[in-house]
């Protein structure tokens, strides 16, 4: 495998095989451009809490396609007003839902839907592309997300590759990974939390209960980036180290690229 990733911040990233650079999720936007996600807890701190780190415009000018797992409801931080200026500008194709095509469309975006029922492979790049569903927080809390869906990737020489979205560690994600068992698995870690309700992302514990599960590579992005995010890649790696899966458990820091 020669597949490479890029981690940019939060859950943007690059994907990185032969002439194809895939932009995933982009939030692009400077330090403190976007609203708070947490109001009563006395910070009100805006959004994300750190700028794009060194290197990012010569990685982002690699880019050739674009996926967004999901951009509705208000969820900026998977695609804010740089990220779709900088799709839009650069005239990006971007694969989507059916669900969210109709929406990048009207902000001027090259949407390239997947069929309705997406759930089975369909072609991409030289390769396929399902989707997975994603749970965004159980309870009231879930109720007021948009949901989404993860991507599962296969293509030419490069292995299986799992995006998993913003999801808690649900029934259709243990499924799909026991049974595809995915070389690479990027799952978020940032435990995110609202003001009030539960997690609506994997937190330390739900990633390393993922990775014992999945005997792949996982990576872990989706922290410090955020002010509802409380994790930190420290904790985490010590806790994962603590579980014995350190070994297989990558923690990107912002900038750096994967190799595979």
């Amino acid at each position: 495998m020669t597949l490479q990733i890029t981690q940019l911040r939060n859950a943007t990233i690059i994907i990185h095989s032969g002439a194809h650079h895939i932009l995933v999720d982009p939030m692009l936007g400077a330090k403190y451009s976007l609203p708070p996600l947490r109001v009563f807890d006395g910070k009100r701190e805006r959004n994300p809490i750190l700028d794009l780190p060194p290197g990012a415009t010569g990685a982002l000018e690699q880019v050739t396609h674009c996926l967004i797992t999901h951009c509705q409801k208000g969820h900026f931080d998977h695609l804010d007003y740089e990220g779709r200026r900088f799709l839009r500008e650069r005239r990006i194709p971007v694969t989507c839902t059916a669900h969210d095509a109709g929406y990048l469309a009207r902000r001027g975006l090259d949407a390239q839907p997947l069929a309705p029922d997406s759930s089975t492979p369909q072609p991409f790049l030289n390769g396929t592309i399902q989707t997975v569903r994603c749970t965004h927080g159980r309870g009231w809390i879930g109720a007021l997300m948009e949901h989404g869906v993860g991507y599962l990737i296969a293509l030419p020489g490069e292995g299986t590759l799992y995006l998993a979205g913003d999801t808690i560690l649900s029934s259709a994600v243990c499924q799909a990974v026991e049974r595809y068992q995915p070389d690479i698995c990027v799952v978020p870690a940032g435990g995110a939390r609202m003001d009030l309700g539960g997690e609506i992302i994997m937190g330390p514990d739900e990633v390393i209960a993922f990775a014992k599960m999945a005997r792949g590579t996982v990576v872990a992005n989706h922290l410090e980036a955020l002010s509802h995010c409380p994790p930190t890649r420290a904790a985490l790696a010590a806790a994962a180290q603590a579980a014995g899966v350190g070994a297989r458990l990558r923690i990107p820091a912002d900038g750096e690229r994967l190799s595979f």
